[in-house]
């Protein structure tokens, strides 16, 4: 992944952050070095954030789609209440396997549930409300998770969209592929949707945060 932020900003940040739970580290550490994507992974910093949002929501019932390795759901669920409840979707079933093994290895496993298969479908079985979404899948239907997801909103819930910035490439007019377009389009979307208000902010690659309006 091309950095957006300067890279010794972000290392900058990153040292003067708390340094990560060692289990987090482990995970990082395994995922860079058997993951050809690792770049996928958030990372510290948006680790960190995340836990905050978790945090500072009092978030009990969150869902994630797009599990990876299992990074940003540890991140999160460690910042949970003991009853909180976690469910995470990944269409890979290697990649589920690889992050069930990590939530095992957590204090945390009895909050996150992994379900595997195609995430729209995961969705359309859950009741809601949820209080905080986090969306990071593949990009091409990253307008139909948050259709899917914000009636599932709870009332004070948030909605996190990862890598709206995507590398930069939605400033690059050139770049017609598949998924830049559909980025570009939703972050385009996004402030003309009156259901919501919606902040993008510059961590790692672009993150944005969206909330129901009264």
């Amino acid at each position: 992944m091309t950095e957006v932020t300067r890279q010794d900003i972000d290392h900058y940040a990153e040292a003067h952050s708390s340094p990560e739970h060692p289990l987090l580290a482990e995970v990082a550490a395994e995922t860079r070095a058997t993951q050809e994507a690792h770049g996928m992974m958030v990372g510290l910093l948006e680790g960190r954030f995340l836990e905050t949002l978790v945090w500072l929501s009092g978030a009990r019932r969150i869902l994630e789609i797009g599990t990876f390795t299992g990074y940003s759901a540890l991140s999160m669920a460690g910042a949970m209440p003991p009853d909180g409840r976690l469910v995470t979707c990944e269409v890979n079933p290697e990649r589920a396997a690889v992050a069930r093994r990590h939530f095992d290895a957590s204090p945390w496993a009895e909050r996150i549930e992994v379900r595997v298969g195609p995430a729209l479908d995961t969705v359309a079985s859950l009741d809601g409300p949820f209080d905080l979404v986090f969306i990071d899948a593949d990009k091409a239907n990253i307008r139909n998770y948050y259709e899917a997801v914000l009636p599932k909103l709870g009332r004070r819930g948030l909605i996190a969209v990862d890598n709206v910035l995507w590398s930069g490439r939605v400033l690059d007019p050139a770049d017609q592929t598949d998924d830049t377009v559909a980025i570009r389009a939703f972050n385009d979307f996004v402030p003309t949707d009156e259901r919501v208000t919606a902040v993008m902010l510059t961590v790692r690659d672009g993150v944005t945060l969206l909330r129901r309006r009264a």
